[in-house]
C-alpha cells in the first residue's frame, strides 16, 4: 500500500475550505445578516447574484462528495486508481486533482 498521508492531509484541508465557502453562501443567499433590499432593481440584482451563489453552493457540494469518495477510498487502499480501468493515476494528476477517479486517458 503506498502512503498516501500527505493527500489525506490535503483532502481534510479542501474539504473544510468547501465547507466554509458553502456556509458562507448559506448564509448570504438567506440573507442572515442583511434584510432583502426593499428596491425592487436591487432585489433583481440580489436575486442575479443568489443564482450565482447557488450555483457555486452546488459546485462546492459536489466537490465534497467528490473529496468524501478520495476520503473513503484511501481507507479502503483503492485511492490512486482509476476506476474505470484500474490502472494507476499518475501522482501529478493527484497532486492538481487529489479527489480525481480517473486517470488521465480515461479522463479525456
Amino acid at each position: 500500500m503506498t502512503d498516501y498521508a500527505a493527500f489525506e492531509s490535503k483532502l481534510h484541508t479542501l474539504r473544510d475550505e468547501m465547507t466554509s465557502r458553502i456556509s458562507a453562501i448559506d448564509k448570504e443567499v438567506h440573507h442572515r445578516e442583511e434584510p432583502v433590499e426593499k428596491d425592487f432593481a436591487e432585489q433583481v440584482t440580489q436575486g442575479e447574484n443568489d443564482d450565482v451563489l447557488n450555483a457555486l453552493d452546488d459546485e462546492a457540494r459536489e466537490t465534497v462528495k467528490k473529496i468524501d469518495g478520495a476520503l473513503r477510498r484511501i481507507k479502503e487502499e483503492t485511492y490512486g486508481t482509476c476506476v474505470h480501468c484500474g490502472k494507476p493515476i499518475n501522482q501529478k494528476r493527484l497532486e492538481a486533482i487529489p479527489y480525481a477517479t480517473l486517470c488521465i486517458d480515461c479522463a479525456e
